[in-house]
This record gives C-alpha cells, structure tokens and sequence, in this order.
C-alpha cells in the first residue's frame, strides 16, 4: 500500500509539473522562433556560452585538476567570444569568476587533504609587496577605490595559481598531458594567427567590432623605406600585442617540451616539432618586431642552455646535439614553405623588420625602442609631483577605461610608457623597491631550482620557465608593464612556477626507484 500511495503522489506530482514544462517549452520555442526570424544570432551565443558556463562550473567543482584546464582553455579564447559578442563585460570578467571557482575547488581539496600546500622562497618578500598594495588602494590621490580593486586583481589574482601548478601533477604522465594540451593550443592559435595574416582582419574578427577594441584589431605596420604595408594578426584575441605575447609564452612552453621529449619519450616529438615551425612561422608573419626577436632569440638561448644541462655523463647530450639541426631544419621548411606560397606577404614582413631592426638600416629603431625610449619614459616618472608615494595601485593600470566607462569615473592623466616608469607613478619609489626585491628572490630561487634539474630530462622544462620568470618580471616589465598585467602570461607565469618547483620531486621520485632497483639487484646477485 506504501508503494502504492508513493507512486500515486509520484504520478500526481508529474502530473502538476506537466503543464509548466509545457509553458516554459513553449516560451522557449516562442524565443528562438523570434530570434531566428529576426537575423540576429547573438542570444543563441549568450545562451550555448551559459550553457557552457554552468557545464564548466560544475566540472570545476567536481574535479580541480579538470578545471585548470577548462579555465586555461578559456582564458585563451576568451578574446574571441568578446570579438563576436560585442566586447561584452561579463565575458571580460567571466575569467575571474572560473579562476574564484578553480580556488574553490582546490581549498576544499586542501582541506581533505587530498594535496598540500608549499611555502616558495620568495614568500616573505612576496606577501610585504601585496600587504603595501593592499595599503595603496586607500591612497589619498586615487580617484576612486575601485581603480585600487582593479589594480589588486592585475597585480595578485593569479598567485595562488602557484600553488594550483605545485599540486597539478600526481604522475609523470599528467605533467604531459599538460604540456601535450599547451602544445596543441599553440599550434592551432599559431596556425590560425598566420592564415589571418595572409586573409587580412575580415578572417576571425566580426564585419562590425566594438569601439574599444576596434583599433586593435585594425592594425597595421609600415615599412619606413620601402612603403610597404602587412596587417598585424591577432589571431583569437582582440589585439595584436596579446597575440604577440602569447607567440613568446608558447614558443618557450613548446620549447621546453621538446627538449624534455628528447631526452625522455619518443611520442609526442612530432607534435611538438610541427608546433614549434607553426609558431616560428607565425611570429615572422605577425608583423610584430617584439615577438619576432624575442622567438628567435629564446630559441638560441635554449639551444645553449640545452647543451650546458644536459645530462653528458649519460652520453643523452648527443640526442640535443643531433636534434637542433632537425629544429632549425623544421623551423627553415616552415618558413621556406611560406615564401614558396605568399611571397608578397612574406616579402612585406622581412621589409619592416629589416627597415626596423636592422643595425645598419638608416631608420632602424631597435635600440631607440628597446633602451632610450623606455629609460626616457621611466625618468619621466619622476616628473609627477608624488613620485615618492605615487598616486594608487591600479591608477595607471590595464582596463581602466572599462571601470571608468562603467562606474562613471573620470581617468586620471598620469602615467608613461615604462613598466618601471608606472610602478612609481602607481606606487611610488617604495613601490618600486618592493617590487625589485621579490622579482629578484623569484629569479634567484627559480635558478637554484634549475641548477638542481642540470642533468637530468626535466631541465629543458625547468629552464625555459625559468627563463620565462626572468624575462617577463625583469626586462620585459622594464619596457612595459602591459606584459605583465596581461592575464594570459600573469596567470601562466604562477602556474609555471608552481611546477618549476614541483620537478625536483620527480627526480627525487626516480632516484628513488633506481636506488630500491639497485638494491634489489644486489640482493638477487648474493641470493
């Protein structure tokens, strides 16, 4: 009789549900009627991207390690979703929500203690610099609070992906598949940067783009003697700079991994070559001199170090030896195979950088932009009447237009074109010194890291985010603080050191397998 009066209130109770099913299918299909006959596509975007939203969300909260690759692969196509949705806010800060997720979902991992949590070296310094950023927010000559929130969130949000990227990987084969998932990333974002740069901005941008971001992805660079012109790609993000940014990320991401695959795995060593002639290819079509010097440059600066760490005494160095003609020969038939089919456009590229960089080139602008405009930029720093206490984290900063557009905020008029130069404008010259000195303690414990991996097949993925830390926070920021206040490299930059760190132990781990192994041996030889 139970059973009997359980299925009747069951049945009764989908019985009162089926008419508002029916209502609510009904509005639906109201909805999508309408909007279909309209033309107007876009809700049918909104709606699949909230469809897809709440998907991930659920995915992140289920399992942290899935989520940091649903939050990555996002935060790389983000741009793109913005292009086409109008340069839409919610999209903008959708990433932030996901990474609050992903955090989440890894304390309430830490708190099963299911993994760990480590202090890095640099802690001390590091928690001093966002204490007095924290102070900066309520500096008396910002114009508002929340240009100080905006400025936390550039300058800190991404941290705790330090300790995401220490307790990514339980195996060998889950540091991999991470690296495997980048690799691919990178050569479809590559591949799609050097089709957009022979198409033109009618290929991955919409007929109509946003005012905000409509200069971004119109660009094009000049030859001053030649005259001819190439557009600056963008690929999936909104302007050619982070595009720019992301060949550089990749190139040294994919480096490292092939490096590693030399000298420890044979599959995978196809995927990660191809990748690393796309994005060779893709920086030289890019019309962009930064990532086209620094590509190359890192490129060379690996190869050395490469050679300097291999593990010699095991006779693997030979296997680096022989593969760096293999990638200049990868890189060469990219290249080569691009000026066989767009000659023109290729042609238009090598005319601007020879134009540009070349030393003996009467317009060349290498060291005029690479030294003497950011160091006359940086002293104009100290033109700004509070230099000695600046004016406010965040008054300076990335995405101010935003919050000013939003909140109805007038922008304040200071700033230069120097990362350091900002720095102090934002945070005086304490500001300044604070920063140096935990930079500094990442570049230094980062090394020590590495001199550890020397000889062993996680070098090549240990220098490379070495050298990656060192260049973003030092030189880079020199320049431009723009590098680092983009959340693609600041949230890649904590995740990679967290696993910098994290590489030691998988040589701890095999030593000790060679060394339980050994002692076995021995016990069946005496036996």
């Amino acid at each position: 009789m139970r059973f009997l009066s359980q299925a009747t209130s069951g049945q009764s109770s989908r019985n009162g549900l089926a008419p508002l099913l029916f209502l609510s299918a009904s509005v639906l299909a109201w909805w999508a009627a309408s909007t279909i006959l309209s033309g107007d596509s876009i809700p049918f975007a909104y709606a699949g991207l909230l469809l897809a939203a709440g998907w991930v969300v659920l995915a992140l909260l289920k399992d942290w390690r899935r989520g940091v690759y649903l939050f990555f692969g996002w935060l790389l196509f983000e741009d793109l979703a913005r292009k086409y949705l109008g340069n839409n806010m919610a999209i903008y800060f959708g990433k932030d929500f996901l990474a609050a997720v992903v955090y989440i979902s890894f304390l309430a991992a830490v708190r099963r203690r299911e993994v760990r949590i480590v202090r890095p070296p640099f802690f001390m310094p590091l928690v001093v610099f966002i204490w007095f950023g924290i102070l900066q927010v309520f500096n008396f000559a910002s114009e508002s609070v929340f240009f100080g929130l905006l400025g936390l969130k550039l300058y800190f949000l991404y941290v705790p992906m330090f300790f995401i990227g220490y307790a990514l990987f339980e195996s060998e084969t889950d540091l991999r598949r991470f690296y495997s998932f980048n690799t691919i990333l990178a050569l479809v974002i590559g591949g799609l940067g050097i089709f957009q740069s022979i198409l033109g901005p009618t290929f991955l941008n919409p007929a109509v783009l946003q005012e905000d971001i409509r200069g971004l992805s119109t660009l094009y660079r000049t030859a001053p003697i030649s005259g001819v012109s190439a557009y600056r790609a963008n690929a999936v993000f909104v302007g050619a700079g982070r595009y720019a940014d992301y060949l550089f990320l990749s190139s040294l991401i994919v480096f490292g991994f092939s490096g590693y695959l030399l000298l420890r795995y044979r599959r995978g060593r196809m995927l990660a070559f191809t990748a690393l002639g796309v994005l060779a290819a893709a920086a030289l079509m890019s019309a962009s001199r930064g990532p086209f010097m620094m590509v190359g440059g890192s490129l060379l600066v690996g190869s050395a170090a490469f050679l300097w760490g291999a593990p010699w005494r095991q006779r693997e160095a030979l296997k680096v030896i022989r593969a760096i003609p293999r990638v200049l020969l990868v890189v060469g038939l990219a290249v080569a195979g691009l000026i066989y089919a767009y000659p023109e456009a290729v042609g238009s590229r090598f005319a601007i950088y020879s134009e540009t960089l070349m030393p003996d080139s009467p317009t060349s602008e290498l060291a005029h932009r690479a030294w003497y405009y950011p160091l006359d930029n940086f002293l104009k720093a100290f033109l700004h009447p509070r230099w000695p206490y600046g004016y406010g984290i965040g008054t300076a900063s990335l995405g101010l237009q935003y919050v000013s557009r939003i909140l109805k905020i007038p922008r304040m008029s200071i700033g230069v074109e120097s990362g350091y130069g900002n720095l102090i404008v934002e945070l005086g010259i304490v500001g300044l010194f604070l920063w140096l000195v935990w930079t500094v303690a990442v570049v230094l414990s980062s090394w020590r890291v590495v001199n550890k991996l020397r000889g062993t097949p996680w070098f090549p993925l240990g220098f490379m985010i070495f050298f990656y830390a060192f260049f973003l926070l030092i030189p880079l920021s020199f320049v431009s603080f723009v590098a680092y206040q983009d959340f693609i490299l600041n949230a890649y930059l904590w995740l990679l050191l967290g696993i910098l760190f994290r590489l030691p132990d998988f040589v701890l781990s095999e030593q000790a397998v060679a060394a339980e192994t050994a002692v076995q041996a021995a016990g069946q030889r005496r036996t």
